[in-house]
């Protein structure tokens, strides 16, 4: 009998927070070390995972299938792919990151921060594990608790507004899908996301439910103009709730475009897919200007992190402007097309980011917790009296900057190339980030790290110490190891984009609406996509 890995990954971290809320505060240090040992195991469930999936095929893997509420026909319903794959592992990883980086810096209620930070990563990776449609909105709207606590309690002066409106941004957005969701369970009388993938549908309905799931999926990423709620969440967020908003929840929003909005409704993407590839060129250049001119270390990372999102979501929706070309047909072969590259691309950036963004942030807590300030004019000359941070800063300012040799670097350029494929200009807009993001980041690196010492504050700075190091060198060496050695990460997830593309070029309109179609080949591959 197989061991049920992913009900193990989903389920033991929420236990772990259970029992270190248990614990209780007056057993402060067990309460750190049995969050540790319950996140250290999680992440080794899921290497196990990793090392046990097949990365030759595009299938669903390590199924879990149970009756859960026979009335709805709703499923525990469990599984992982190429693209689901990935973002369980850094899931799971990072949250050790958090776990390690809460041991000093939080005084107030310590064992009930790291509690929510486990239940947290339980529920996120359910997320990314749900095959029902009904399990996978309850994790969705769960995982939105822990995080309005984080905020909330542990927050900045301006907590209670940033939680507010990070609350109701996120789940006003999910009202429209779950509308989607009750819709397509009626037209295919079940709640199975592989069902929907099968469904045909009109194109008003497509249209509508494309916007539905946009709406729920863009706030998430964020996407212009739903993006204001993340940097009020980032700036009032204590370090770690800032580290999983950029590393895993923004990766949340760009899963649910593959997972749900290419797939099903193809032809309303098609339809569509313009709004979002201008959005995702405005937000790589417009948002990258407004980064210029920010003054708070927190608020300038996050514009960032929208900016790099934008990418991502660009290479997503390339697939819809390759289709129009008569070339789009190779997307069909077992072969690199520019449509598979834009997808690898958007998926290698948003896991690059998770821990260039993440290690970005734990950086601006290291400075936060000695001085609390997080404007860039209250330092200066940092690297003269913190030598091993000011290099760990500046190599992760690097890699936001898209440097070669690190992670930041592949999956732009894999984007950026599949952008010429559709279009020079779009590839000659998008390439302008690599411009912009150095130039507010190593701004930022040089008022920051360089110079005179500015005041007895940075002159009496103490260095990393042993936990700092750990944390910031391990996030390092795996930023040089997916930069110098992507493939890994590429070869998990190419069978299941593969199948993607090939499902998001079908036409799956009704007969009596198929001389709609954008589609190419619309009426002879419609019944072979897997």
């Amino acid at each position: 009998m197989n061991l049920p890995l992913l009900t193990l990954c989903i389920w033991l971290p929420i236990i772990g927070g259970l029992v270190v809320l248990a614990n209780g505060e007056r057993e402060r240090n067990l309460g750190r070390w049995v969050a540790l040992a319950f996140a250290l195991v999680t992440f080794a469930i899921s290497l196990g995972l990793w090392i046990g999936f097949d990365p030759t095929t595009a299938e669903m893997q390590f199924v879990e299938r149970a009756s859960w509420i026979p009335n709805l026909k709703a499923e525990y319903f469990l599984g992982v792919d190429g693209i689901s794959m990935p973002l369980i592992v850094l899931t799971s990883f990072v949250t050790i990151f958090v776990v390690i980086a809460g041991w000093e810096i939080i005084d107030y209620k310590q064992t009930q921060y790291l509690a929510a930070f486990l239940i947290m990563e339980g529920l996120m990776i359910g997320v990314f594990s749900a095959l029902d449609a009904v399990l996978f909105y309850v994790f969705w709207e769960a995982m939105l608790i822990p995080m309005f606590i984080i905020i909330g309690v542990w927050g900045g002066p301006n907590r209670v507004y940033a939680t507010i409106k990070f609350f109701l941004y996120t789940f006003l957005g999910s009202v429209f899908m779950l509308i989607a969701l009750i819709y397509l369970y009626r037209e295919s009388g079940s709640f199975s996301i592989l069902d929907f993938h099968h469904l045909e549908l009109g194109m008003t309905a497509q249209v509508l439910i494309f916007i539905a799931f946009f709406l729920a999926f863009a706030v998430k990423v964020p996407m212009v103009p739903l993006h204001t709620w993340l940097p009020d969440a980032h700036v009032e967020a204590p370090t770690g709730g800032s580290v999983i908003l950029a590393a895993i929840m923004l990766k949340i929003g760009g899963y649910g475009f593959l997972r749900f909005s290419l797939p099903i409704t193809p032809d309303g993407s098609a339809e569509l897919a313009w709004i979002v590839i201008a959005l995702s060129l405005i937000a790589i250049i417009y948002i990258g200007l407004v980064a210029l001119v920010q003054d708070d270390m927190k608020k300038l990372i996050a514009y960032s992190s929208i900016a790099h999102m934008g990418f991502a979501t660009l290479g997503f929706f390339l697939v819809f402007a390759l289709a129009l070309q008569p070339s789009f047909a190779q997307a069909l072969q077992p072969s690199i097309s520019g449509s598979v590259l834009g997808i690898e691309g958007g998926m290698v950036q948003m896991i690059s980011h998770g821990f260039i963004s993440g290690a970005l942030f734990l950086c601006v807590g290291v400075l936060y917790d000695r001085i609390h300030s997080r404007q860039i004019a209250d330092y200066g000359g940092v690297v003269n009296t913190m030598p091993w941070f000011g290099a760990a800063m500046v190599f992760f300012a690097m890699a936001n900057a898209g440097l070669p040799g690190t992670s930041g670097f592949v999956g732009e350029f894999m984007v950026i190339l599949a952008t010429f494929k559709a279009s020079f200009w779009w590839a000659l807009l998008a390439a302008t980030t690599l411009i912009l993001a150095a130039a507010f980041t190593l701004w930022m690196v040089k008022r920051v790290i360089f110079g005179p010492v500015k005041n007895d504050q940075v002159a009496a700075l103490q260095d990393l110490d042993l936990r700092e190091r750990i944390n910031l060198g391990v996030l390092a060496a795996v930023v040089l190891l997916f930069g110098i050695w992507p493939a890994p990460l590429v070869e998990v997830m190419h069978p299941t984009v593969e199948r993607l593309v090939a499902q998001a070029s079908v036409c799956k309109l009704p007969e009596s609406e198929r001389f709609n179609c954008v589609l190419p080949k619309a009426n002879r591959v419609v019944s072979q996509v897997p």
